[in-house]
């Protein structure tokens, strides 16, 4: 079996070995690099709204682009309440294709990468819109200290040089636990909050991620003070949202894709409010703000373009690492025409599993 007809399997084992190895902090700015260089190639990109099922206790997703050289797609859930049947909230797999053949060269586990490109994005995007005015801010509020809390933490201390996160969560368990696992990084602080308000108090950068599916208002006009950054990650489907609709009818607002944004983000309680798009900021072709007092908020809701990137990461630090293994995930019979009598043809164990290391060596 030739190597160009495997595909590359990473399974979360797999991933979780690659991000270990590479330090966690290091992935996220490596990932950082590859969603930047990608969104500043916006227009090479055939792009859509996610196609979204929704349903009661949820919302199952896949997420398509492609920029003719490589196609990618994420499928990924959302259910808040699976924590109560042991599962997590976010689920997620992914395919990267050549758009030649067709063919799919990586299989792999997406929900820990889904996890380091939303921080690495939102870290992106706050680096692009802090400049002005909360450049070197020292102190983030993360209102919500679910799964993504430890990625937000680690991709702004990274990124933006945050050294306290002052945590809040109504579930203080939650709370503790970023605590235990951040405690042994160097020069960053988390600071356990009993309120949104104490956790807010003098925060240059505030993010809001909570899980539940729902129209709430973690924050109101009163609580955003001159020249704060609002890294507004939670409200990412219809009928789920975070901000007091007032609080966006005064700041500048940055989406990834206003056609998506418009009907998942925080946006979507206000339908004409003015956006710009993060390809724009990044590319100084719009302002991610003009004066320090001027609040701003990233209306992040995941997007299929980090998606590509998150896979050509992984493809191309598995490849660099040896990680994950060769596999047949598509019938592949020499003579493609003869697709039944491949199918007759007794199995070759030792032919049809191949390691990456045996086939890279």
């Amino acid at each position: 079996m030739k190597e160009t007809a495997m595909t590359r399997f990473l399974d979360a084992n797999d991933v979780a070995a690659l991000v270990r190895g590479i330090g966690v902090q290091h992935a996220i700015m490596q990932m950082a690099d590859y969603v930047r260089q990608d969104f500043l190639r916006w227009n090479a990109f055939e792009k859509s709204a996610r196609l979204a099922s929704h349903s009661p206790v949820g919302v199952i997703e896949l997420m398509p682009v492609t920029d003719g050289v490589q196609y990618a797609f994420k499928y990924v859930n959302g259910h808040p309440r699976n924590a109560l049947h042991a599962l997590p909230t976010v689920m997620a797999c992914g395919v990267l294709a050549e758009v030649r053949t067709g063919f799919p060269l990586l299989l792999a586990d997406l929900t820990l990468a889904t996890a380091l490109r939303t921080a690495a994005t939102s870290a992106l995007a706050a680096r692009a819109m802090t400049q002005a005015g909360a450049q070197g801010a020292r102190t983030m509020a993360l209102i919500g200290n679910g799964a993504q809390a430890e990625f937000q933490s680690l991709a702004f201390h990274a990124l933006l040089g945050v050294r306290e996160i002052r945590a809040y969560d109504i579930d203080p368990e939650a709370t503790a636990r970023l605590v235990r696992n951040l405690a042994s990084v160097p020069g960053l602080t988390i600071m356990p909050t009993t309120s949104v308000q104490q956790a807010l108090a003098g925060a240059q950068i505030v993010t809001t991620v909570t899980a539940d599916k729902t129209r709430a208002t973690i924050l109101t006009p009163e609580m955003i003070a001159p020249g704060m950054h609002l890294n507004a990650v939670g409200g990412d489907c219809p009928g789920k949202t975070e901000l007091h609709v007032d609080i966006l009818r005064g700041a500048r607002i940055v989406v990834e894709y206003a056609p998506q944004s418009r009907i998942e983000g925080e946006i979507q309680q206000l339908p004409d409010a003015p956006v710009s798009e993060l390809w724009e900021v990044l590319s100084g072709a719009a302002p991610g703000r003009v004066d320090a007092n001027e609040v701003t908020i990233f209306d992040s809701v995941g997007f299929a373009l980090e998606d590509y990137s998150a896979l050509r990461w992984l493809h191309a630090a598995a490849h660099a690492r040896h990680a994950g293994r060769h596999i047949e995930l598509v019938a592949m019979p020499p003579d493609p025409r003869d697709l039944y009598g491949w199918m007759m043809t007794p199995d070759v164990p030792a032919a049809s599993v191949q390691t990456a290391a045996v086939l890279e060596a």
